[in-house]
Formats: structure tokens, sequence, C-alpha cells
């Protein structure tokens, strides 16, 4: 993966014109912005359920926004990471119909995740109220087949979305044959989506178990195969996180954004930095993605081990996001909203900050120099706004981040000194020599922190005073022949 910032984006959310919308975009105005894009589900349909999440075929581009030449002809610009959604297929799907209509005669049968293929010998309430849940209710759903067979199935995201049994063999060949066109489309890596979730097994709490590691080191040796970096997709407690990063290419950095915002919003740069000090740096740093803010990431976990945060300061995390999002945030998190995950909170990053911009460029630039391979989603690259509208529109909490640009919303927003001083750092991310050296986080007091990039020839260095809301960019320009510095504000 190139050492350049990524864009995350649905391909009809931020550009008309699909594929070859997006392709315009980025040799246009976004021009050298990118070294790669991570595209949110682009299979058949776009519009499902869990919008892209529960594909009816994951081996074709819903025709709406093109197909695999116009993919290829985009990877052909910037590296595309394309998401294997490797825990669930949709209940329309031509193999879960197949099931539906002939049971346990139909090829796929085995495919798809059933209560009794867990729990051979039944489940004691002890059995039920360990599993990890990322949704309310127990992930089960009853289904009355064509041929009067009644089976209790897995599910544990919607019951549009049946889980499947990547033991078994129709599962795994299923999981091949997108991994193989993906390979075909020139796909540069995969995001796992719900990888955690995808081994189930009696007495444990079916999430992240030693078995669920030895799948997912499985997969990413046969994506190896094929020339496909692996992204592991996991929401965890943040010990679990760098034990995870030991086994994959990537993963999150989840506990980024949380911290960043008690950062700004305490004058505490201590957890941070904490945090900056044992992290793994085989990670993609994220600020906003299409999911909300999770505080899952820097909580204490089941077992009781403490995490970067305390619950108190969780608590009031959370509810200054209500408060400096207007209440707009409430009403997309928690019961106000269907169809969205426990442990986070539905807000755009702009909007958590209560529209300031001299608090959204000191975080971005946080995430800019923060070691790893950043990542900016599309609604974050334009500083957008809440869309209460759509949000009120389908009554999913996520949707409040997930806006539908027209053209000339775009045009407008790259017009703004916010964007394009965003831009500006983004561009020096990408370009300046120091990013390829190594990296000292410094906590200079309790308020304040740096982190200074270096080679033998050249230095990048941030420096932000939470207490003063300030930020220093210090780089050498020409070697060491002379020092830039930007400021913000």
């Amino acid at each position: 993966m190139k050492n350049q910032v990524q864009l995350i984006t649905y391909v009809d959310r931020l550009v008309e014109g699909g594929l070859p919308g997006l392709t315009a975009l980025l040799g246009g105005p976004l021009r050298q912005l990118f070294g790669g894009v991570h595209l949110l589900p682009f299979f058949f349909p776009i519009d499902g359920a869990d919008a892209g999440f529960d594909p009816i075929d994951h081996t074709t581009v819903d025709p709406r926004l093109g197909n695999w030449e116009d993919l290829r002809a985009l990877g052909a610009t910037v590296e595309v990471m394309a998401d294997l959604i490797v825990n669930h297929v949709s209940s329309r799907s031509a193999q879960f119909q197949d099931f539906y209509q002939r049971g346990s005669d139909s090829d796929f049968s085995g495919m798809f995740l059933t209560f009794d293929r867990v729990f051979s010998k039944g489940a004691s309430e002890a059995d039920l109220l360990a599993l990890y849940r990322p949704r309310p209710g127990l992930p089960f759903t009853t289904a009355n087949l064509a041929t009067a067979e009644k089976r209790l199935l897995w599910t544990t995201f919607s019951p549009q979305q049946i889980d499947i049994d990547v033991t078994d063999a129709a599962g795994r060949a299923y999981l091949t044959s997108v991994l193989s066109r993906f390979q075909a489309a020139n796909v540069h890596a995969i995001r796992l989506d719900a990888a955690g979730y995808a081994i189930k097994k009696a007495g444990t709490s079916c999430f992240m178990i030693p078995e669920t590691f030895a799948f997912i080191a499985a997969l990413t040796d046969q994506a190896h195969g094929l020339g496909i970096e692996v992204l592991v997709e996991i929401h965890s407690h943040h010990l679990q996180q760098i034990e995870i990063a030991r086994h994959v290419d990537w993963v999150y950095d989840f506990a980024l954004p949380p911290l960043v915002l008690h950062a700004l919003y305490r004058a505490d740069a201590q957890p941070l930095a904490a945090w900056l000090a044992i992290r793994p740096t085989n990670a993609i740093t994220v600020l906003d993605t299409h999911d909300g803010i999770g505080v899952i990431d820097v909580g204490a976990d089941t077992a009781g081990r403490p995490g970067l945060l305390p619950p108190a300061a969780i608590d009031a995390l959370v509810e200054t996001i209500h408060q400096r999002s207007r209440g707009e945030s409430r009403k997309a998190t928690g019961s106000a909203a269907n169809n969205l995950d426990l442990y986070q909170v539905n807000c755009t990053y702009f909007d958590a900050l209560g529209r300031s911009e001299t608090e959204y460029l000191i975080a971005r630039a946080v995430q800019l120099f923060v070691p790893g391979v950043p990542q900016i989603y599309y609604v974050g690259l334009l500083a957008a706004a809440n869309d209460m509208d759509l949000l009120s529109r389908s009554g999913v909490g996520r949707d409040i981040n997930r806006h539908y640009f027209t053209a000339e919303e775009v045009n407008e927003a790259l017009q703004r000194p916010l964007v394009q001083r965003l831009f500006a750092l983004i561009r020096l991310r990408n370009t300046h020599p120091a990013f390829a050296g190594d990296c000292l986080v410094e906590q200079n007091s309790a308020q304040a922190i740096s982190l200074t990039w270096r080679t033998a020839q050249d230095m990048a260095n941030l420096t932000v005073d939470f207490a003063q809301l300030c930020a220093t960019i210090t780089i050498t320009s020409d070697g060491t022949e002379r020092l830039d510095t930007i400021e913000i504000p």
C-alpha cells in the first residue's frame, strides 16, 4: 500500500456518474490528493438493507455505477481497496434462494450457518448471554423454507443478512470466487468486513476467538497468493487491536477518533499520548468512516481490563458530541434510530467539533502525522455537516454521516478555505520526504504533544497545544537548507 493518504467513499454519494465520474474527479479537482481509494460496497445492489453490505451478488458491480472494466480503469490511476464481506450474504442472493427452495437438497445448504450447527447439543442461558453482540437482541432468525423445513438461521446483523459458514466447502468456495473476481479487476487491497464475527463456536463469545485468528490468517494467505493486501476491521479493546495487528497486514486505528476528541474537548493530551506510545504502526488512521464514532475502542473490556479512557470520561465524551452537534447526534444514536451499532455515536466529525474550523484542522493534522496510512472519509474531506434530512427520510442513524453530494455541492465545497487548507495538509503528507522516515512522539505537557518525522536529510514536526487550541507544523524545505512553518489557526 502506498505511503500516501487514501480516500474512503461510496461511489454514488460523492460524485455523479458512477465509477467513470469518480475516476474523473480523482484525476481532476482531487488530483494528487490520494494514493488509493477504498470503495465502499459497489456490488449489486448498493441500496439493500444495509447500504451495500448485504450483497445479492458480491461478484457483480451494480450496473448503476458501471462495470468491472470501469473499476480497472480507476485502478490504473489509484490503488483500489474493496470490501470482502466475509460474515454474511443477502437473503435475496441466488445461493440463499436456492437453499430456500430446495432446503437440505441444495448445493448451498452448508453455506448458511444455523443454530444447531454451532449448538448441536442445545444452548444454555449462559451460552446465549456469552455471545458478543454489536446490536440488540440475539443473532437468530427463523426461516420457513419452501420445503416445509424450519431452520433457525444465524443472523449477526439483520434478518436480511444471513451468516455464512466459512468452515463449510460451499462457504469457502463463495469467498474464493469473490477474491478471484477482485484479482481480475486489479483490486490492490481488501477490507475484511465483520471478520471478527466470522467463526462461531459453542461455549465462547463467538467474537475474535482463537479460531477467528486462524481463519483470518488463512484468508490473508489466500489473498497474498493473489497479490492482494488485507485490512482487518475490528472494533475491540485496544490491547486486542495490538494483538490482531501482529497477524495481519493492516488494522484500523479506531481508538484515534475518540482520543483526539477527548484531547480537544478537555485539553487533555495524556490518553492520546499514552496510546501513541503503544499502538501498532501498521494501521490505517481514521477520524471518521461510514460508521459512527466508536467508543468501545477506548473503553474497558468484559474481562475487566481498563480502557484508554475511564467510564466517566467516555460518558462525558459522548455527551459533549451531543452538545457540540446541537443535539443532532442524539437523534441518530442509541434507541433514537434503527440499524446502528451499540458502541458508536453517529455524527460527522466536523459537527462533533461544533463546526470549529480550527479544531477540525488540528484533528486532521494529528491524523496525518500519526504513523500509519491516513484514510479520509468523503464527508470529512469536504468538512460537511450532519445530513438531518437523510436521517429523517431513512430513519437509519448512520445516514446522518452518509450524504449524497450533488456536483454543485462538491464544487462549492472545493472553494471553501477550510477544505483548501485540508487539501494542503494532505499534499504535505503525500509529498514530504520526512514521512518515509521514523516518527518520534513526545508529550510536551499534560496539554501538548509533538510528532516529529525524520530522515537523514528531512524533518516534519507537528506540535499541538490542546489548551490553547493551536498547532504548528515545521518542515525542512530543500533538505535542511531552511525551515517552513505552518500555523493553525
